[in-house]
């Protein structure tokens, strides 16, 4: 039996899908299942989010949409991190719908297409004030004044947006209305756009007129949004424990872990935690932050090694091998939350939850 198992609560992704739906309607929602279910195991979050009512799917490479067609998931599967030449007999073999990026991307699509019998169905992604992926205004509109490769079936048009959780909305607004002009661009030179959709998880708790015709929710599923949220009434999806593996006792001036860079000050007592960053619990914890043991916060002593993190647990009385740990999620009246792992770490929840490794065992449960 594994020691270290991250759990997750299926009750709460419905809940988070429920707080995304009560916000945008009728409006489709795509969820955002990429990086493993930002961590928290790809095939049964997404089983999940589909029979709680989500529509189509978004996750970042073939390969993670080949994962979930292999499980049975029939549902629309978008592939947003963009593709390459030997990834196109395989979209049309998996039924996997591809964001074309650029240019070079729709013609490479098409002209792969070309001796297959049916059109390939794409999204176009454009960008309007990120700088990432996705076409200038100018590519777009070009490729508005080209005929459009019947080898291909346009279903969509996305945008991703910068900086929805930050400040007075001013960037996400500037987004909007460029991305509503590329709309009319389109519509004005008939090029039909079944599904428009902008709109990621600050958006659709800021900005309402970001829906269009699909939203984008990910982070929002799992428990979590960046920025002003204090009515999202969301629930952390993804609890985090391990058990004390050993419990030591040293005396002062005893350096701690690799490097020596915690020295105990007074006779101590340790507990070795079986949990590393290997297992995604980050180098960059040592002598930061806490773990709860009892309900209580116990401090990280020493480097964080591969498999292993020491806790000083001086002030608690008879810890003893076997005793949990909770490294993310509630123990008793405290609570660790990603946002606080972070912090920590000067990084952002999602790094945290995707960081968690697929070695450790997740546990699915109904509360």
């Amino acid at each position: 039996m594994n020691s270290t198992v991250v759990e997750i609560s299926l009750p709460a992704l419905r809940h988070n899908l429920r707080q995304v739906a009560r916000r945008v309607g009728t409006v489709p929602i795509i969820a955002v299942v990429k990086a493993n279910a930002y961590g928290h195991g790809a095939v049964p979050v997404t089983r999940t989010l589909l029979t709680a009512g989500a529509h189509q799917l978004g996750v970042a490479t073939v390969a993670e949409g080949q994962e979930l067609r292999h499980a049975g998931i029939t549902a629309p599967i978008l592939v947003m991190g963009g593709i390459f030449p030997d990834d196109v007999p395989l979209l049309q073999e998996l039924s996997l719908i591809p964001v074309l990026p650029s240019r070079d991307a729709i013609f490479m699509a098409a002209r792969l297409m070309h001796s297959r019998s049916a059109p390939l169905p794409v999204h176009l992604k454009v960008d309007t004030g990120m700088s990432r992926l996705g076409l200038t205004r100018e590519e777009f509109l070009d490729i508005l004044r080209s005929d459009w490769p019947p080898t291909l079936r346009l279903e969509g048009l996305m945008s991703h947006l910068a900086s929805a959780d930050a400040g007075d909305g001013e960037s996400a607004e500037n987004q909007l209305v460029r991305f509503r002009e590329l709309l009319d661009a389109a519509k004005s030179a008939g090029l039909a756009v079944p599904a428009a959709h902008i709109a990621n998880s600050a958006a659709i708790l800021r900005f309402p007129a970001s829906y269009f015709d699909r939203v984008r929710p990910g982070l929002m599923l799992y428990g979590y949004v960046n920025g002003p949220a204090a009515a999202a009434e969301l629930r952390p999806a993804l609890s985090w424990k391990t058990r004390i593996v050993q419990v030591k006792r040293v005396g002062v001036g005893q350096p701690v872990s690799y490097g020596g860079t915690f020295v105990t000050s007074r006779p101590s007592t340790l507990a070795i935690l079986p949990v590393g960053y290997a297992d995604g619990y980050s180098r960059a914890l040592s002598n930061k932050g806490h773990v709860l043991v009892r309900g209580r916060a116990v401090p990280i002593v020493g480097r964080v090694c591969m498999d292993l993190t020491v806790v000083d647990v001086s002030d608690l009385p008879d810890v003893r091998p076997g005793d949990e740990a909770v490294l993310l999620g509630r123990q008793g009246a405290a609570a660790i939350t990603a946002d606080d792992l972070a912090a920590w770490q000067n990084t952002i929840s999602y790094e945290v939850l995707c960081r968690i490794s697929p070695r450790l065992t997740r546990v699915y449960l109904e509360d």
